[in-house]
Protein backbone atom coordinates (compact mmCIF):
# COMPACT_ATOMS: atom_id res chain seq x y z
CA UNK A 1 0.00 0.00 0.00
CA UNK A 2 1.51 3.50 -1.04
CA UNK A 3 2.08 5.89 1.58
CA UNK A 4 -1.12 7.67 2.47
CA UNK A 5 -1.44 11.45 1.40
CA UNK A 6 -2.75 11.82 4.11
CA UNK A 7 -0.79 13.85 6.72
CA UNK A 8 -3.26 16.22 8.34
CA UNK A 9 -6.14 15.25 9.81
CA UNK A 10 -9.69 16.71 11.08
CA UNK A 11 -12.36 15.14 12.92
CA UNK A 12 -15.24 15.97 13.39
CA UNK A 13 -17.23 13.99 16.80
CA UNK A 14 -14.90 14.05 20.45
CA UNK A 15 -16.90 10.81 21.34
CA UNK A 16 -15.82 7.44 21.96
CA UNK A 17 -14.91 6.85 18.10
CA UNK A 18 -13.37 10.66 17.35
CA UNK A 19 -10.91 9.59 19.65
CA UNK A 20 -10.13 6.31 18.71
CA UNK A 21 -9.40 7.56 15.54
CA UNK A 22 -7.95 9.96 16.76
CA UNK A 23 -5.30 7.92 19.15
CA UNK A 24 -4.62 5.90 16.00
CA UNK A 25 -3.87 8.83 13.50
CA UNK A 26 -1.54 10.06 16.26
CA UNK A 27 0.54 7.03 16.43
CA UNK A 28 0.54 6.71 13.32
CA UNK A 29 2.65 10.14 12.90
CA UNK A 30 -0.51 12.61 11.88
CA UNK A 31 -0.91 15.62 12.83
CA UNK A 32 -4.68 15.75 14.42
CA UNK A 33 -7.16 18.02 15.00
CA UNK A 34 -10.22 16.85 16.91
CA UNK A 35 -13.75 18.94 17.84
CA UNK A 36 -16.40 18.50 19.53
CA UNK A 37 -20.21 20.21 19.57
CA UNK A 38 -18.58 23.30 21.28
CA UNK A 39 -15.34 23.65 19.99
CA UNK A 40 -13.15 25.83 16.97
CA UNK A 41 -13.97 23.65 13.81
CA UNK A 42 -10.83 26.21 11.68
CA UNK A 43 -8.30 23.61 12.75
CA UNK A 44 -10.23 20.90 11.14
CA UNK A 45 -11.40 22.13 8.42
CA UNK A 46 -8.18 23.04 6.85
CA UNK A 47 -6.48 19.58 7.44
CA UNK A 48 -5.79 16.96 4.45
CA UNK A 49 -9.24 15.12 5.32
CA UNK A 50 -12.06 15.56 7.73
CA UNK A 51 -13.74 12.21 9.31
CA UNK A 52 -17.32 12.49 10.44
CA UNK A 53 -18.08 11.15 13.81
CA UNK A 54 -21.10 13.07 15.33
CA UNK A 55 -24.14 11.56 15.93
CA UNK A 56 -25.45 11.12 12.09
CA UNK A 57 -28.55 12.92 13.13
CA UNK A 58 -26.92 16.16 13.05
CA UNK A 59 -25.33 16.03 9.44
CA UNK A 60 -27.31 18.85 8.63
CA UNK A 61 -25.57 21.45 11.61
CA UNK A 62 -22.02 20.64 9.95
CA UNK A 63 -20.10 23.16 8.81
CA UNK A 64 -19.17 24.15 5.03
CA UNK A 65 -16.83 21.31 4.03
CA UNK A 66 -16.98 22.46 0.10
CA UNK A 67 -13.82 20.83 -2.05
CA UNK A 68 -12.56 18.23 1.12
CA UNK A 69 -12.10 15.11 1.31
CA UNK A 70 -14.61 13.77 3.98
CA UNK A 71 -14.37 10.43 5.42
CA UNK A 72 -17.86 9.53 6.61
CA UNK A 73 -17.95 7.41 10.21
CA UNK A 74 -21.46 7.71 10.60
CA UNK A 75 -24.31 5.28 11.26
CA UNK A 76 -27.79 6.41 12.03
CA UNK A 77 -29.15 4.90 15.26
CA UNK A 78 -32.81 5.77 15.20
CA UNK A 79 -32.87 5.64 19.04
CA UNK A 80 -29.82 8.60 18.75
CA UNK A 81 -31.71 10.49 16.22
CA UNK A 82 -34.99 9.81 16.41
CA UNK A 83 -37.07 8.28 13.26
CA UNK A 84 -35.36 9.83 10.15
CA UNK A 85 -37.04 8.97 7.03
CA UNK A 86 -33.74 9.67 4.75
CA UNK A 87 -31.89 7.29 6.24
CA UNK A 88 -34.34 4.63 6.22
CA UNK A 89 -34.91 5.14 2.49
CA UNK A 90 -33.51 1.59 0.85
CA UNK A 91 -32.79 3.25 -2.32
CA UNK A 92 -29.75 4.90 -0.79
CA UNK A 93 -27.12 4.64 1.41
CA UNK A 94 -26.66 7.06 4.33
CA UNK A 95 -23.26 8.68 3.04
CA UNK A 96 -25.66 9.64 -0.31
CA UNK A 97 -27.69 11.68 1.89
CA UNK A 98 -24.69 13.02 3.75
CA UNK A 99 -23.17 13.76 0.19
CA UNK A 100 -26.11 15.36 -1.07
CA UNK A 101 -26.16 17.59 1.75
CA UNK A 102 -22.04 18.41 1.71
CA UNK A 103 -22.26 20.12 -1.70
CA UNK A 104 -18.68 20.08 -3.29
CA UNK A 105 -17.20 17.74 -0.40
CA UNK A 106 -15.90 14.75 -1.74
CA UNK A 107 -17.33 11.66 0.40
CA UNK A 108 -15.92 8.38 1.50
CA UNK A 109 -17.53 5.78 3.28
CA UNK A 110 -15.01 4.06 5.91
CA UNK A 111 -14.17 3.63 9.35
CA UNK A 112 -18.21 3.47 10.56
CA UNK A 113 -18.55 -0.42 11.08
CA UNK A 114 -15.74 -1.26 13.79
CA UNK A 115 -17.05 -1.26 17.08
CA UNK A 116 -14.98 1.87 19.82
CA UNK A 117 -13.10 -1.85 21.11
CA UNK A 118 -12.06 -2.80 17.88
CA UNK A 119 -10.60 0.62 16.65
CA UNK A 120 -8.96 1.37 20.43
CA UNK A 121 -7.72 -2.52 20.33
CA UNK A 122 -7.35 -4.65 17.69
CA UNK A 123 -5.31 -2.03 15.17
CA UNK A 124 -1.77 -4.57 13.93
CA UNK A 125 1.27 -4.09 11.47
CA UNK A 126 0.58 -4.82 8.08
CA UNK A 127 1.32 -8.55 7.79
CA UNK A 128 -0.19 -9.89 10.98
CA UNK A 129 -2.26 -12.56 11.09
CA UNK A 130 -4.54 -11.11 13.57
CA UNK A 131 -5.05 -7.79 11.19
CA UNK A 132 -9.12 -7.10 10.48
CA UNK A 133 -10.19 -4.86 7.88
CA UNK A 134 -12.15 -1.99 6.72
CA UNK A 135 -14.33 -1.72 4.29
CA UNK A 136 -13.92 1.45 2.14
CA UNK A 137 -16.60 3.06 -0.32
CA UNK A 138 -16.45 5.92 -3.01
CA UNK A 139 -17.21 7.74 -5.87
CA UNK A 140 -13.84 8.80 -7.01
CA UNK A 141 -11.07 6.28 -7.56
CA UNK A 142 -8.18 8.79 -6.05
CA UNK A 143 -9.98 9.08 -3.06
CA UNK A 144 -10.83 5.69 -2.25
CA UNK A 145 -7.11 5.05 -2.81
CA UNK A 146 -6.07 7.98 -0.37
CA UNK A 147 -8.66 7.05 2.30
CA UNK A 148 -7.53 3.20 1.81
CA UNK A 149 -4.13 4.57 2.40
CA UNK A 150 -5.05 6.02 5.76
CA UNK A 151 -6.79 2.38 7.08
CA UNK A 152 -3.77 0.84 6.14
CA UNK A 153 -1.41 3.23 8.13
CA UNK A 154 -3.87 3.42 11.05
CA UNK A 155 -3.41 -0.55 11.68
CA UNK A 156 -6.28 -2.35 9.07
CA UNK A 157 -6.39 -3.77 5.97
CA UNK A 158 -8.43 -1.42 3.50
CA UNK A 159 -11.31 -3.56 1.39
CA UNK A 160 -12.89 -1.33 -1.60
CA UNK A 161 -16.64 -1.97 -1.48
CA UNK A 162 -17.50 0.22 -4.57
CA UNK A 163 -18.98 3.39 -5.10
CA UNK A 164 -20.93 5.58 -2.37
CA UNK A 165 -23.75 3.69 -2.85
CA UNK A 166 -22.39 0.32 -2.06
CA UNK A 167 -21.53 1.76 1.47
CA UNK A 168 -25.31 0.20 1.94
CA UNK A 169 -23.49 -2.86 2.20
CA UNK A 170 -21.77 -1.98 5.91
CA UNK A 171 -24.42 -0.06 7.48
CA UNK A 172 -26.25 -1.14 11.25
CA UNK A 173 -28.30 -4.30 9.96
CA UNK A 174 -25.90 -5.80 8.12
CA UNK A 175 -23.17 -9.08 8.31
CA UNK A 176 -20.87 -6.43 8.04
CA UNK A 177 -21.28 -3.60 10.45
CA UNK A 178 -19.18 -5.29 13.66
CA UNK A 179 -18.31 -8.00 12.13
CA UNK A 180 -14.15 -8.16 13.10
CA UNK A 181 -13.33 -10.08 9.91
CA UNK A 182 -10.15 -10.15 8.41
CA UNK A 183 -9.63 -8.95 4.58
CA UNK A 184 -10.47 -12.50 2.61
CA UNK A 185 -13.89 -12.62 5.17
CA UNK A 186 -14.91 -9.25 4.64
CA UNK A 187 -14.31 -9.68 0.78
CA UNK A 188 -17.05 -12.86 1.12
CA UNK A 189 -19.36 -10.96 3.34
CA UNK A 190 -19.99 -7.56 1.25
CA UNK A 191 -20.23 -10.14 -1.71
CA UNK A 192 -22.91 -12.29 -0.33
CA UNK A 193 -25.05 -9.29 0.96
CA UNK A 194 -27.40 -9.08 -1.90
CA UNK A 195 -28.32 -12.54 -0.34
CA UNK A 196 -28.89 -11.09 2.99
CA UNK A 197 -32.25 -10.15 4.35
CA UNK A 198 -31.81 -6.47 4.49
CA UNK A 199 -30.02 -6.80 1.19
CA UNK A 200 -32.81 -8.53 -0.31
CA UNK A 201 -34.97 -5.32 0.66
CA UNK A 202 -32.38 -2.84 -0.52
CA UNK A 203 -32.99 -5.11 -3.53
CA UNK A 204 -36.12 -4.98 -3.85
CA UNK A 205 -36.41 -1.19 -3.36
CA UNK A 206 -33.62 -0.17 -6.43
CA UNK A 207 -35.06 -2.51 -9.01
Amino acid sequence: MATSSIQTLGILGAGRIGRAIRDLATAAGLDVAMVGSKGDVAPVLTADAVVLAVPLGQYRNLPRLEGALVIDAMNYWWELDGHLAQFEDPTTSSSEVVARELTGARVVKALNHLSGYALEELARSPGDEERIAVAVAGDNDADIETVSALVDRIGFDPVVAGDLSAGVKFEPLTEAFGADADSAELIAILARFWDSQRGRVVGRARN
